[in-house]
C-alpha cells in the first residue's frame, strides 16, 4: 500500500500568478487500470501568499456629546448628516437648577465684595469662619456632583480638576485666617488683621463658588469634540451598537426623551424642547476623514503579518468593488474570534477602491462588513509548480518527475505557498517535467505511458 499522501494546505486562501504550465494527459500503468495523471513542467513566475480574514470598516474617531445635567434641549443647531468643525456649537441645554445656582453664587459674590460679615470679637470670628467653611464645602460638593454627571471624559476631568484646585486654594486661605486668629489670641496680631484675612477667604470662597457654577452653566453649551459628521444619539444601543467596539468610544444608552417616544411617523431621536436626564446622549460626531479596517487574523497566520503589508478588501455592501489597504498595526494581545478560535486584531488604513467597471467605488461607512486579503509573502521569478503536484511522503514534500519513460520521486523544499501554485526553493529546476495532477495515484515503477 502506498504511503504517498496528497499535500494539505494550512493557509486559508492564496492567490498566485505564474508562468504557463505545459500540461498533457497520460495514464500511469497500474495493472490495466487507467488513471488521470497529467504531466507538465515546473515553470517560473510570481507566487503570492494571501491570508484571508473577516473585518469591519472603522472611522478615525467618534465622540458622543451628552447632556451634562438634567434639563431641556433648548436649542438644536445641527441636523444629522451635517459636517461640523471641532468646537462648533451643536446644541444648548436649559438647566434651571444650574442657572439658579449661578444666580445664587453671583449674589453671594456681590455680598462678599461689599464687605462680608461683621465681626466684633474672637467668638464672632470663629462663627463666621466656620459658616464660611460650611458654605465652601457645600459649594465644592455641588460642583463636584455636577461635574461627575458629565459623560464627556475630557470636560469632566477639566471641571473636576477645577474643583480640586479651588478646594486647595480655599483651604489655604481659611488656614491663613485661622493662623492670624491664633496670633491675635497670643497678642501678636490685631483683631482687624484677622478680620481682613477672613474677609479674603470669604471673597475667595464666593468667587470660586461663582466660577464653578458658571463653568457648569457654560458646559450646557454642547460643542463638537472632533470634526466630523453628526448623527443623533449615542454609539451604543439601537442600530449603531457595532460602533462601540469599532471606535472604542464611550456613551451611555440613550434615555427616553419626551412623551412622543414611540409614536409612528415621528423622529424622536433628539426632540428639541424635550426633557433630558444627565448623561443622555444627544448626538455623536463621527470623524470619517480617514477610514480604516480592523481584521481578525487567526493565530496560525498572524506571525506572517507585518506593518506595511498590502491587502485587498471586498465589502458585502459593495458587490464587485475592490479596495486597497495597508497594515498599520497588529495587536499584541489576542481576542476570541467570531469563529470561536484565538485571533489577533490587525488594523489597516483603507484607500479608495474601484468598482467592477473600473470606476470609483462607493465610499464605505463605518461598521460595514469586509473580507480582507493580506498579501503576507511574495516570490518573484520563482520556480513554481501547481499545488496539486505536491504530495507528502514520510513527512516530506515530494513531486513525481519524469526520467525517461518512468516516474521518479524527488523531495523538494517549498517557499511561498499559494493555493493553486507554490514556490519550490530546492530539489527542482524550471523546465523539468513533472506530474501536475493525479500525483497521489502514481506508484513507484510506474511508466509515463
Amino acid at each position: 500500500m502506498s504511503r504517498d499522501q496528497p499535500r494539505r494546505r494550512s493557509r486559508p486562501l492564496v492567490l498566485a500568478a505564474a508562468g504557463l504550465f505545459l500540461i498533457s494527459s497520460t495514464a500511469a500503468s497500474c495493472g490495466d487500470e487507467q488513471t488521470g495523471v497529467r504531466l507538465g513542467e515546473a515553470s517560473r513566475g510570481t507566487v503570492a501568499e494571501i491570508v484571508e480574514a473577516p473585518g469591519s470598516v472603522t472611522a478615525r474617531a467618534a465622540a458622543t456629546v451628552s447632556a451634562p445635567a438634567a434639563g431641556t434641549l433648548d436649542d438644536l443647531r445641527v441636523e444629522p448628516g451635517r459636517r461640523v468643525s471641532k468646537g462648533q456649537v451643536l446644541a444648548v441645554i436649559d438647566a434651571p437648577d444650574l442657572e439658579a445656582r449661578r444666580r445664587s453664587a453671583e449674589r453671594a459674590l456681590d455680598q462678599a465684595s461689599g464687605g462680608g460679615s461683621a465681626v466684633a470679637d474672637t467668638s464672632g470670628f470663629t462663627a463666621v469662619r466656620h459658616r464660611t467653611d460650611r458654605q465652601a464645602a457645600k459649594s465644592f460638593a455641588e460642583a463636584r456632583a455636577a461635574a461627575a454627571k458629565i459623560t464627556d471624559p475630557a470636560l469632566r476631568q477639566v471641571l473636576l480638576k477645577q474643583v480640586t484646585a479651588a478646594e486647595e486654594q480655599y483651604e489655604a486661605a481659611s488656614s491663613a485666617a485661622a493662623e492670624v486668629m491664633r496670633s491675635v489670641q497670643t497678642g501678636v496680631a490685631s483683631l482687624g488683621e484677622a478680620v481682613d484675612s477672613l474677609s479674603t477667604a470669604q471673597r475667595l470662597q464666593a468667587q470660586q463658588a461663582y466660577d464653578l457654577a458658571d463653568a457648569a452653566v457654560e458646559a450646557l453649551t454642547l460643542r463638537a469634540p472632533v470634526a466630523g459628521v453628526v448623527q443623533f444619539g449615542g454609539v451604543s444601543g439601537g442600530t449603531t451598537s457595532s460602533l462601540t467596539d469599532l471606535l472604542s468610544a464611550g456613551g451611555a444608552a440613550p434615555a427616553a426623551a419626551g412623551g412622543g417616544a414611540g409614536l409612528p411617523g415621528v423622529d424622536t431621536a433628539v426632540p428639541e424642547g424635550a426633557y433630558v436626564a444627565a448623561g443622555t446622549p444627544i448626538m455623536t460626531v463621527v470623524d470619517v476623514s480617514r477610514l480604516g479596517l480592523t481584521a481578525e487574523v487567526d493565530e496560525t497566520d498572524v506571525l506572517l503579518v507585518k506593518p506595511g503589508v498590502a491587502a485587498t478588501v471586498e465589502l458585502d455592501a459593495a458587490t464587485g468593488a475592490t479596495y486597497e489597504a495597508a497594515v498599520r498595526s497588529i495587536d499584541l494581545l489576542p481576542t476570541t474570534s467570531s469563529r470561536g478560535g484565538v485571533s489577533y486584531k490587525v488594523r489597516l488604513d483603507l484607500a479608495a477602491g474601484k468598482n467592477a467597471q473600473g470606476g470609483t467605488a462607493p465610499t464605505p461607512r463605518p461598521g460595514m462588513s469586509a473580507v480582507v486579503r493580506l498579501q503576507v509573502r511574495e516570490a518573484d521569478d520563482a520556480v513554481t509548480v501547481p499545488a496539486s503536484a505536491i504530495i507528502n511522503v514520510d513527512g516530506r514534500d515530494t513531486v513525481w518527475t519524469v526520467r525517461g519513460d518512468r516516474y521518479e520521486r524527488v523531495p523538494v523544499t517549498l517557499g511561498v505557498q499559494g493555493e493553486d501554485v507554490v514556490q519550490v526553493t530546492g530539489g527542482l529546476d524550471a523546465g523539468q517535467r513533472i506530474a501536475v495532477s493525479g500525483a497521489d495515484q502514481i506508484q513507484p515503477g510506474d511508466r509515463t505511458s
